[in-house]
């Protein structure tokens, strides 16, 4: 007998593992029947989650952090597990690409501060960027790497909110000059020739945690088996994704109806990171662009919610020791820990660690004794230790 559970999604290639966990059957065979809610933008999410709308969701993963700050509204989140790593693009309008290219900048997709100094070249004074939320990756990162580059940004600059969806009506209406969003939406702004594709978000963090699946504090305590087989059925549906054999049957199950609207070609550039950056056809390979599940992708480090944390006290006015600290609770290893464990899953012996500091593979000690993490640099090479109160 199976129990029926309601999961919040929204139409982004990195809803993947929950979508993949119902129509693949993954979720049967944790017992469970998974009714998959879409929701049109990330506030109407927050919102389906905090009033119980669904059991659990996916989530951007600054939104538990900015809630628990009290930031985001009064509800709070906690997280059970971090769907992907990186999957953003940061794209340009077609007039501002123009005059990028006219001022000798060539697209290479792979060189973070050159392609920032070059955008600011081009935008002068002027420049509107879309994100999806207030509280996202997508702004993090995109202020993280604005501000590193160490030259004057434009005076008017302007972050403004704009649901995934509509981010590429709006970049062809004008309303925004540049975005940083989550696949296919990038790619869809490409292929109606409203602009190009600047750069990837991993190219500003090798390792940024970027949706999560979020539940009410609380429940998965309250719910200890279900919150198990959720957690086991969604990291079942990651490692199955992080197969190149599985990509194109993994589009059309996003590309079925309820799903992203997307044709399963644009979706499948997304899960195997070969990206279409310009109307006319230009291709750049992005290794890592999406990641499920290799290199524990799916745990929920504290310093990665201490990160988060740190970067909304600075820019909120809190104080960021404290920050770090209640928001590193936010992201529960400790109950990922002991419902996959079961599973045979090779899960890191640390729960947090030193941000940015792996140039390349790295073996660590783990439950399995076989855990590789990936490069997880910045683009500046800092990094971020939440056990140094200077951070």
């Amino acid at each position: 007998m199976t129990v029926p559970m309601r999961l919040g999604f929204l139409p982004l290639a990195d809803a993947a593992p929950l979508i993949v966990a119902e129509a693949m059957g993954f979720a049967r065979e944790e017992g469970l029947a998974l009714d998959l809610v879409a929701a049109p933008s990330w506030a109407s999410l927050r919102e389906l989650l905090a009033q119980g709308g669904v059991s659990a969701a996916q989530m951007l993963a600054p939104v538990p952090v900015a809630l628990s700050l009290g930031l985001a509204g009064p509800a709070r989140f906690e997280v059970l597990s971090v769907l992907n790593l990186n999957g953003n693009t940061v794209g340009v309008s077609t007039a501002l690409a123009d005059r990028m290219r006219g001022q000798g900048y060539g697209f290479a997709f792979d060189d973070a501060r050159a392609a920032g100094l070059a955008l600011l070249a081009a935008a002068a004074s002027r420049l509107r960027i879309g994100v999806p939320f207030a509280f996202s990756m997508h702004l993090e990162l995109l202020r993280y790497w604005l501000e590193a580059l160490g030259r004057p940004l434009p005076a008017a600059l302007e972050i403004v909110t704009v649901p995934p969806p509509l981010m590429p009506d709006a970049l062809a209406a004008g309303e925004v000059d540049a975005f940083c969003v989550g696949e296919p939406r990038g790619s869809v702004a490409v292929d109606r020739g409203a602009g190009e594709l600047l750069l990837p978000t991993s190219a500003i963090w090798a390792a940024a945690p970027e949706k999560v699946l979020a539940a009410r504090a609380g429940w998965a305590e309250e719910e200890p088996d279900l919150a198990g087989r959720l957690i086991r059925a969604v990291w079942r549906a990651g490692r199955w994704l992080e197969q190149a054999a599985n990509l194109s049957v993994a589009s059309e199950l996003l590309a079925a109806p309820g799903r992203l609207g997307v044709a399963p070609e644009v979706i499948e550039r997304s899960l195997s990171g070969r990206l279409v950056i310009s109307p006319d056809g230009q291709e750049r390979h992005v290794p890592g662009f999406l990641r499920f599940h290799d290199g524990a992708a799916g745990f929920p480090w504290r310093s990665q919610a201490a990160w988060i944390g740190h970067r909304l006290a600075v820019r909120h006015g809190l104080d960021p020791v404290a920050a770090q600290r209640v928001a590193a609770g936010v992201f529960r290893s400790d109950l990922h820990r002991m419902h996959l464990a079961p599973a045979g899953a090779d899960l890191p012996a640390a729960s947090a660690r030193a941000e940015g500091l792996l140039s390349g593979p790295t073996p660590v000690t783990s439950s399995r004794g076989r855990l590789i993490l990936p490069a997880d640099r910045f683009f500046d090479a800092r990094v971020f230790d939440p056990a140094l109160p200077a951070c």
